[in-house]
């Protein structure tokens, strides 16, 4: 029924637009957009109006609220009741640092009187490093973040946690948005000595790619294919993809728009050894490098003596596998690449390195044993070896002459149109860029000019773009429905005059995401519940007009890392590499490898939990983490059954359970009302009602009797992690039990 609803509505739009086109005959012949094109909304520019005023002044906290409160009073609606203290700083902390609050933050909040109570929860929020973690995992979607090729192999991409440790770090230093924005589009160019700013280009390294597949012309083409779809819906809202066959069937982008916004990036390829310390370190690295290749050069020479002939019986029987024109632009000298070749030498240049152990592999026994008797010998000369640089992944030009971009046909890699320049969306901004190549650089400049661009307050899309993926966290729907697609299939803003406040005062703010994220947690349109209203209701059943706060399921990572915290097994250490918890039983491991953590490291934070493409962690797929194959603007919110059983029967959620029985016996002692209170509190902020404390007590009785008899039978019991001495068994069992039954409630996994 849905399916053919969509469909029908699909249809529909379609006839719409015809129609539309239809009655614009007098559109000039050299005007490529109708007038009702060049009127849409998004590619306005952004206007600010003064807030409307409201009947009800006692409902505006902020400019935001009047905007609302004018909406819902013209259709006979208003606020709802604001919501408690405990709802208010569980939903503020869970929006702001993915984290619940403690009980002491809970008490303290509540104990305090003051006028500016909620403020400084805010205020001590955002200064947290965990909001970073937070709000990096939302740009990690739309990123496409993953530490593996995809595909077939999925081999391990290193370092690629690099970029997300930037992400986090960039949001806790509160960067501007322009600035974050131009470093992961041209870094490089524009910050070259800046090592974070040349990491932040991985932001277009996160391709998936087929490492071996040998067509590398169509490999490039699908690469950068997928930096074209990403950055027009991450930073502009505009499914460009749509129009890499043909111009866009609803939206105003031609097909050469397309291939415009590509060839920004045509001379892009990955650079995947960035250093990560200052240059004179860099120096003073190489400098003990040198020194530790003359000491071992006498063992280096019959090690590469030993492993030469099967490195190039390896390297050729790789090369034979490419086409024949790949072959020969791999053999040509230097000099001679045309800067279409020397993108096909980039794209083999990794594979063309045969690793020592790879060789060594195919050694015969007794070279195999001489093999280790070399390396023995250079492990004699471990004190003076520097080890290895620390590096980074990104992208960089390879020269500063750009190979040429074609339109392609029907978007096939092989059917060539005219050739096409570096150029913006044309319905927004039609001028040639200005693009200047960075002296010194060995670059194009053409993303500079793309950088500039999105950046620039004249471009109308990317501030209302961001502010509206922020509203769109915070209250569970944007303004503008579709927080990747603005454009006809995406809907109209339920608030436009709102957004472009919102955008407008964005860019006032030196591009502050951190004063947008406190304008809208502080508005009373944040701050009201959740509760239900059957007449508003009916009059606006999606509460499109904010009526109400949204309840929402929390993300998987969210659940994750509150079960961790409230169990008390929560490592909070900030950055570095990524970790591998276990697996489920009977998982199996995932192609590419996963080597499970120690348990303290693999209790850290999800977002470091490692990112295979092809093989999400379960717990974290069952919950809507999305596929890293593509950009992911808005996440899925799915209730499956799936989701019950991970949290119900998996041996990792059974030792949460265990540890948070165990916090709860240390900090509430054998007293089974104090332990039904702290579990409480632990996990929910509050106290049990009366009611509750009865159902629980009771529960805990019956379920002690049970085990005792399970126990008497041989079973096995599951245990808190620590008891007191002479503390039954069968009891510590039933608390076991209960708190699992906690972490697997509605009230534990929702924001309220």
């Amino acid at each position: 029924m849905d399916r053919t609803l969509t469909v029908m509505g699909f249809a529909l739009a379609s006839l719409g637009v015809l129609l539309a086109a239809d009655s614009t005959s007098a559109t000039s012949a050299k005007d490529p957009f109708t007038p009702a094109q060049r009127n849409y909304w998004a590619f306005q520019p952004i206007r600010r109006t003064n807030p409307p005023s409201v009947k009800h002044s006692e409902w505006v906290a902020s400019p935001i609220d009047s905007f609302i409160g004018a909406k819902l009073e013209a259709k006979g609606l208003q606020l709802s009741p604001a919501a408690d203290r405990i709802t208010l700083l569980r939903r503020v902390s869970f929006d702001l640092i993915g984290l619940p609050p403690t009980p002491e933050e809970i008490d303290a909040f509540v104990a305090d009187k003051s006028t500016n109570a909620y403020e400084t929860v805010v205020n001590r929020l955002l200064a947290s490093p965990q909001y970073g973690e937070r709000w990096a995992r939302h740009w990690l979607d739309l990123a496409r973040y993953a530490e593996s090729e995809g595909f077939k192999a999925d081999e391990t991409r290193p370092n690629a946690w690099r970029y997300r440790d930037y992400v986090i770090k960039s949001f806790n230093d509160n960067k501007p948005y322009d600035r974050f924005m131009k470093e992961q589009i041209a870094g490089d160019e524009l910050w070259p000595n800046d090592p974070q700013a040349r990491v932040a280009t991985a932001f277009n390294r996160h391709y998936p790619d087929e490492s071996n597949a040998r067509n590398l012309m169509q490999r490039r083409q699908e690469i950068l294919n997928d930096i074209t779809d990403t950055v027009g819906s991450t930073f502009l809202a505009m499914t460009y993809g749509c129009a890499r066959c043909h111009t866009h069937k609803f939206d105003p982008i031609q097909h050469t728009d397309y291939y415009r916004l590509q060839a920004f990036f045509a001379n892009t390829a990955a650079d995947d050894e960035i250093p990560l310390i200052p240059t004179k370190e860099v120096a003073d690295f190489r400098a003990k490098k040198d020194i530790w290749n003359e000491k071992t050069k006498p063992t280096r020479d019959q090690i590469d003596a030993l492993l030469d002939p099967k490195k190039k019986q390896i390297l050729k029987e790789f090369v034979d596998k490419y086409p024949d024109e790949i072959q020969a632009v791999i053999a040509k000298p230097p000099a001679e690449r045309t800067p279409f070749e020397w993108q096909m030498y980039a794209k083999a240049k990794p594979y063309l390195t045969i690793d020592d152990d790879a060789a060594a592999k195919t050694l015969n026994a007794a070279d195999k044993k001489k093999y280790q008797g070399l390396l023995a010998e250079l492990k004699q000369f471990a004190a003076i070896d520097p080890g290895e640089l620390p590096v980074g992944i990104g992208m960089h030009d390879i020269s500063d002459k750009a190979p040429a971009t074609h339109r392609l046909n029907a978007g096939a890699w092989d059917a060539p149109a005219e050739e096409v320049q570096p150029g913006f969306l044309s319905i927004v901004n039609a001028s040639d860029p200005n693009i200047i190549p960075q002296a010194g650089l060995n670059s194009t400049g053409r993303r500079t000019a793309l950088a500039n661009w999105l950046a620039s307050p004249e471009n109308p899309l990317p501030a209302r773009v961001m502010v509206n993926r922020i509203w769109s966290y915070h209250f569970g729907q944007g303004i503008a429905p579709a927080p990747s697609d603005f454009g006809l299939m995406g809907g109209k803003p339920t608030h436009p005059e709102l957004l472009d406040w919102l955008a407008s005062e964005f860019v006032q703010s030196g591009w502050d995401i951190k004063h947008m994220h406190k304008l809208m947690v502080m508005s009373a349109t944040y701050r009201q519940s959740s509760a239900f209203n059957e007449v508003a209701s009916k009059e606006d059943p999606r509460n499109r007009l904010m009526w109400r706060f949204p309840r929402e399921r929390l993300e998987g990572e969210v659940i994750r890392d509150s079960a961790l915290s409230v169990s008390g097994l929560l490592t909070k250490q900030v950055g570095g590499p990524s970790v591998f918890p276990e697996l489920p039983l009977g998982a199996g491991k995932p192609r590419g490898g996963w080597k499970v953590s120690e348990e303290t490291e693999r209790n850290r934070r999800s977002v470091y939990i490692f990112v295979r493409r092809n093989a999400r962690y379960p717990m974290l797929e069952a919950f809507d983490m999305p596929d890293t194959h593509e950009s992911c603007g808005r996440r899925n919110q799915t209730i499956t059954a799936p989701q019950a059983m991970t949290l119900l029967n998996s041996k990792v959620s059974l030792e949460w359970s265990q540890a948070f029985a165990g916090r709860v016996l240390k900090e509430a002692g054998t007293d089974p009302l104090a332990q039904v209170e702290d579990a409480y509190r632990l996990a929910y902020g509050r106290r049990p009602d009366g009611t509750e404390k009865d159902s629980v007590l009771t529960f805990l009785t019956k379920q002690q009797g049970l085990i005792a008899d399970r126990a008497s039978a041989g079973g096995k019991l599951a245990l808190p992690t620590s008891m007191p001495a002479g503390y039954e068994a069968a009891r510590g069992a039933a608390l076991v039990d209960f708190c699992q039954m906690l972490l697997n409630s509605n009230e534990f996994v929702y924001r309220n």
